[in-house]
C-alpha cells in the first residue's frame, strides 16, 4: 500500500488515544448516533449538541493534532512506527476526505447537471499527489480518490433525498448507509468496495410511503473507479440507477422488457429490443418496483439473474452477463403471497440479502410532529427551487385547519407532495378520509391504559403492529421472542376484539 521508510515521527500515548477515536469515526455510520457520539468527543464538546455543530469542530481538531505531530512539514505514513501505521492511515484518510469533500459536492452538482456524460474533475491530479505526500502508492491513492467519492455522493443523496428527524427516518438512513456500505465500512473498503453487486435489497413500506427514492439512493450510490488519463470518473451515476413498475406492463410484454428479446423472436419483434438487465452496467443497479405484482414463471427467472449473473433474451439461447445490482420494491404482504404461493420462497431468500423497511408518513408524524414543517419545506424547495419559508408557514395553517392533527395521510409524502400543490392552487385541500378509526398502537395503548387488554390480545395487536412495520413473520418473531408458526398465527387470527378498528398499514 505504501512505501517502506524509517520511522521519523512517533506519538504519545495520549495521541495514540485520540487517533484511535478518528479511526472509530472513519468506521462509523456519518447518520448513527455513535458517530456524534465520537465526533463529541473528538472535538472535546459537550454532550447533547448537533452534528452540524460538531462535526466542523472535530474535523478541525484533526488537522491541529496532525500538524502538531511535524510542524509545518507533511508528513507521511512511513514516518511512523510499524505499530501505528495503520491507525495513521486511517487518520489521514479521514483528514483528506474533508478536505475534499465539498469540491466531491461540486462534482456531484456538476455532474446532475450534464447527465450523462461523465464530467471532469478538476481538483483530481492535486488531491492525488496529497495522497502520494501522505505516502500512499499512486493506484492506492486513486482507489481511496474513488471511494471517497463514492462516500460523499451517498452521504449527499441520502441526506438531501430523505428528509426528516423523527426516530425511523433516522433509522432508515442508517440502513440505507449500512445498505451501500455495510455496517463495518473497514470491512467494505478491504474486501467488498467491488463485489457488493452480490447483495441484493429488498424495500417494503406502503404505497406513497417513499421507497423509489431510497432505491435511487442505493442505486446512485455505487463505486466508480477515476480514470486518471481522462480525468473524470468512469460513468455518470445519472445512469447507474436504472428503474422499473413491474405493475405497468402486462405479462406477455414484462419478460421482453426486463430481458430483451431478439428480431422475430415473436408477432411485432421487428428489430432486436435491449431489455432493462442489459440496460445496466457494471456499476449500476437496477430497481424493481412492486416485485410483489409478477407471476412464478417470472420469478424463476428473475432468481437464475440473482444466482447465476445471467439472463437470456426472448427468442435466443444465448446468455448474457448481468453486472449490477438489484434493488426491489413492494406494498404487498410477502408472508401472505409466499403462504399462497404467489411469491416463491427460494426467490424471497435470494432477493432479501437485506430488507429495509420505509416507514409511513402517520408513523413519522406521530413520533415528531415537527416533521411536517420540515417536509413541506422540502416540497416547495423541490417544487420553486427556492426557500420560501412564508409560503410554507401559509400551507402549514391551511392543513391544519382542514385535516388537523390526526389525519392518516392514506397517500404518504406522495399525497402530501399533491397535497402542497393543490394548497398552492386553490388554497384548500379536503384530503382522502377512509372511513378508518383511530390506529392499530391508539387501540393497544387505549386498552393498555385502561387495563381492558387480555393477554393474547395483547399479543396479537403488537404481533400486527410489528408486522405492519417490519413486513415479515421472521423479524416479528425475532424481535418477541416467539416463533415463526406463533406470530403467524397471532397475526392471521381474524376475531380479535374490535379488529375493524384495527386498519391495516397496505394501501
Amino acid at each position: 500500500m505504501y512505501k517502506e521508510c524509517m520511522a521519523t515521527v512517533k506519538i504519545t500515548s495520549e495521541d495514540r488515544l485520540f487517533f484511535s477515536l478518528v479511526m472509530d469515526a472513519t468506521f462509523a455510520n456519518p447518520f448513527s448516533q455513535k458517530r456524534l457520539d465520537i465526533d463529541t468527543k473528538i472535538s472535546g464538546s459537550e454532550p447533547g449538541r448537533a452534528w452540524i455543530e460538531v462535526r466542523p469542530e472535530a474535523i478541525g481538531e484533526v488537522k491541529r493534532r496532525i500538524e502538531k505531530l511535524a510542524g509545518d512539514k507533511p508528513v507521511s505514513i512511513q514516518a511512523f512506527n510499524a505499530a501505528d501505521q495503520e491507525l495513521m492511515m486511517y487518520v489521514f484518510l479521514f483528514d483528506l476526505y474533508h478536505q475534499f469533500s465539498l469540491r466531491f459536492d461540486d462534482v456531484i452538482s456538476a455532474q446532475v447537471k450534464a447527465g450523462p456524460q461523465s464530467v471532469q474533475v478538476p481538483f483530481a491530479a492535486g488531491a492525488l499527489d496529497t495522497f502520494c505526500s501522505r505516502g500512499f502508492e499512486r493506484k492506492e491513492a486513486c482507489r481511496f480518490f474513488s471511494l471517497f467519492y463514492q462516500i460523499r455522493r451517498a452521504f449527499y443523496l441520502i441526506e438531501k433525498a430523505l428528509v426528516g428527524q423523527s426516530d425511523c427516518m433516522r433509522q432508515l438512513r442508517v440502513d440505507l448507509w449500512n445498505n451501500i456500505f455495510t455496517c463495518e465500512i473497514d470491512n467494505f473498503e478491504k474486501y467488498l468496495w467491488d463485489r457488493m453487486e452480490d447483495f441484493s435489497t429488498l424495500l417494503l413500506g406502503p404505497t406513497g410511503s417513499g421507497k423509489g427514492a431510497a432505491a435511487a439512493a442505493i442505486g446512485r450510490s455505487g463505486f466508480i473507479p477515476f480514470d486518471e488519463k481522462k480525468g473524470t470518473f468512469a460513468k455518470s451515476f445519472t445512469e447507474t440507477f436504472v428503474p422499473i413498475n413491474l405493475s405497468q406492463y402486462p405479462e406477455t410484454l414484462l419478460e421482453s422488457e426486463l430481458f430483451g428479446h431478439t428480431k422475430g423472436a415473436f408477432t411485432g419483434a421487428v428489430g432486436e429490443y435491449r431489455g432493462l438487465f442489459s440496460l445496466c452496467g457494471e456499476h449500476g443497479s437496477v430497481f424493481l418496483d412492486e416485485i410483489g405484482e409478477i407471476r412464478p414463471e417470472i420469478q424463476i427467472k428473475l432468481l437464475k439473474v440473482l444466482e447465476e449473473r445471467a439472463f437470456t433474451p426472448v427468442g435466443s439461447h444465448d446468455p448474457l452477463r448481468f453486472h449490477g445490482r438489484v434493488i426491489a420494491a413492494t406494498h404487498r404482504n410477502l408472508d401472505e403471497l409466499r403462504d399462497r404461493g404467489a411469491f416463491r420462497d427460494d426467490f424471497y431468500y435470494r432477493l432479501c440479502s437485506d430488507c429495509i423497511r420505509v416507514p409511513s408518513l402517520q408513523q413519522r408524524l406521530r413520533e415528531n410532529p415537527v416533521e411536517m414543517n420540515d417536509l413541506i419545506a422540502h416540497t416547495i424547495r423541490w417544487i420553486t427551487g427556492r426557500d420560501l419559508p412564508e409560503l410554507a408557514a401559509e400551507v402549514r395553517k391551511i392543513i391544519d385547519q382542514r385535516l388537523g392533527n390526526n389525519y392518516p395521510w392514506p397517500g404518504n409524502v406522495r399525497e402530501l407532495g399533491q397535497c402542497v400543490r393543490r394548497i398552492i392552487i386553490k388554497r384548500d385541500y379536503e384530503g382522502h378520509l377512509p372511513g378508518e378509526p383511530a390506529d392499530r398502537m391508539s387501540q393497544l395503548s387505549q386498552g393498555l391504559s385502561e387495563g381492558t387488554l387480555k393477554a393474547d390480545e395483547l399479543l396479537m395487536g403488537y404481533c400486527r403492529l410489528l408486522h405492519e412495520r417490519f413486513g415479515t413473520y421472521e423479524e416479528v418473531a425475532r424481535r418477541t421472542g416467539l416463533d415463526r408458526r406463533t406470530v403467524k398465527k397471532y397475526i392471521q387470527t381474524q376475531n380479535l376484539p374490535e379488529e375493524e378498528h384495527y386498519p391495516s398499514s397496505r394501501t
